[in-house]
């Protein structure tokens, strides 16, 4: 066989004049051998089929091995052959009699020829932001807990905006971007998602969703488009994707690292989301410039849910129940639910506001709600459920008065006082009249009265208006006490 040494020989010689008749008398080599290696670049020489391999044991059952992986491709992805099944299949329904590991090789090269290509992309400044949920676990007030990290990602210039919250719901959505169109100082042309629950009530054939009203509420305050990636392939929007675990080996590590609040986490996240800013500089200084300017102002990211004050004066949310003043027991009302507050509307009138609890099976209840029932159910007063959610000094109060005649009476009296002068400045009276051993409700108003007295500024006379009067003569009130005796 021609190897490389000889056809550098020949290349060799024939560089050196000599004919092809002499160097095929040299070489042994026939001369139209030697033309041919004379004509064709000196590499080394690469051996090819002429034919595919039989496959004498595999080639009969390819059509069907074939058959089944095309079929996968409309099957739930972890729902498809393993080449295991194909090879458990091919015994039990066709009598195969080859080996698994033949049958692993034939899947392999049949996989091979199907794998699919993807084109690079790149976004204009500005143009393109893709936004995403992940998860992680944190330790939170000493409690290990999981959240959920609401992350956006400005696709050209790589600057990344994280927050955390407490769920994935639809509420927690909008704040996220509420939160990060402030953080950018802007907004990106369009947005590109998963197909999230909370965004997409229903998927279309292609690219066509039908939209949450709240997204085409918030698309429609900030003027962005947004796109929607196909089901199953998160690898159209990569860049958060990858964000999601680049923020827990980053942001989150060690795990160990506790947290005051949900507040001090995001704190912590924001300063690592204004280094990553800081690192991308140059970048972001063009795609900040390409970005729309924020509206006026912020989007309301709330959800509205109707709800129905039950006779204790409750509405339930989310398996969690919250006060309503008794007035309005019984009836329908609408909840506005944001991140960390629910807000409680009759009509256009707010009735009530609470810090949100995110436990199921939560009360949360606000003394304030019941003042009105203590006029008419005075012994109420003193088993109120919302005294423990209150003020201690109320609790206080209620136990000197338990020892007293007629203690629920005054109690209820002095509770009263709340709807005159509020909770905040009631309690403050009852701290000083516990601390004087008198608990009346005339005492305890004339505490809050003395507490809000504001003594008004010293009146200012104008100098046009001041009178220049001589001193006083005093010795006229001598004489008056001579003739009085």
């Amino acid at each position: 066989m021609l190897g490389m040494v000889d056809v550098e020989l020949i290349k060799k010689m024939r560089d050196r004049g000599s004919s092809i008749r002499k160097i095929s008398r040299l070489t042994g080599w026939s001369r139209q051998t030697i033309r041919k290696i004379l004509a064709a670049p000196a590499e080394p020489p690469v051996y090819s089929l002429s034919k595919p391999r039989s496959s004498p044991v595999m080639g009969p059952y390819i059509g069907i091995v074939e058959r089944w992986l095309a079929d996968d491709e409309t099957a739930p992805r972890k729902q498809r052959h393993t080449a295991r099944r194909i090879y458990d299949r091919l015994v039990e329904e066709h009598g195969f009699t080859g080996s698994e590991v033949t049958v692993r090789k034939a899947v392999a090269r049949l996989r091979g020829k199907r794998i699919e290509a993807f084109v690079p992309l790149e976004a204009s400044w500005g143009q393109i932001a893709q936004a995403d949920f992940g998860g992680a676990i944190v330790t939170i007030a000493g409690k290990r807990r999981e959240i959920s990290l609401f992350c956006m990602r400005a696709k050209a210039s790589k600057v990344p905006f994280v927050a955390a919250m407490p769920s994935e719901r639809l509420e927690c959505f909008l704040a996220g971007h509420v939160d990060a169109f402030e953080f950018f100082g802007g907004v990106p042309g369009e947005l590109w998602y998963d197909n999230p629950k909370t965004a997409v009530t229903k998927i279309l054939p292609g690219p066509h969703r039908i939209e949450h009203e709240s997204l085409s509420a918030l698309r429609a305050h900030y003027l962005f488009d947004s796109r929607f990636c196909t089901p199953a392939r998160g690898n159209e929007k990569g860049g958060v994707e990858n964000l999601v675990g680049y923020v827990r080996r980053n942001a989150l590590v060690p795990h160990t690292r506790s947290f005051a609040s949900i507040e001090a986490l995001n704190a912590h996240l924001r300063a690592w989301c204004e280094r990553e800013r800081s690192r991308h500089a140059d970048a972001w200084r063009i795609e900040s410039a390409a970005l729309r300017a924020l509206p006026a102002h912020p989007y309301r990211a709330s959800v509205s849910r109707p709800v129905v004050a039950s006779k204790t004066s409750m509405v339930t949310v989310d398996r969690v129940r919250y006060s309503v003043p008794v007035a309005y027991a019984g009836r329908t009302l609408r909840a506005e639910c944001f991140t960390g507050r629910i807000e409680i509307f009759d009509g256009a009138t707010r009735i009530a506001a609470h810090e949100r609890s995110h436990e199921r099976g939560d009360t949360v209840l606000e003394l304030s709600c019941y003042l009105d029932a203590f006029a008419r159910k005075p012994r109420a007063a003193l088993s109120c459920a919302a005294l423990s959610s209150a003020d201690p000094v109320f609790t206080a109060a209620r136990d000197i008065a338990l020892r007293t005649p007629d203690g629920h009476r005054a109690f209820a009296a002095v509770l009263l006082l709340a709807r005159e002068f509020g909770l905040d400045q009631l309690a403050g009276a009852l701290r000083i009249a516990i601390r004087s051993g008198t608990l009346t409700p005339e005492y305890v108003r004339q505490i809050a009265l003395n507490a809000a007295h504001v003594t008004p500024d010293p009146v200012c006379v104008p100098d046009s208006l001041l009178l220049d009067l001589p001193a006083p003569d005093v010795a006229c009130h001598d004489e008056l006490a001579v003739c009085a005796r």
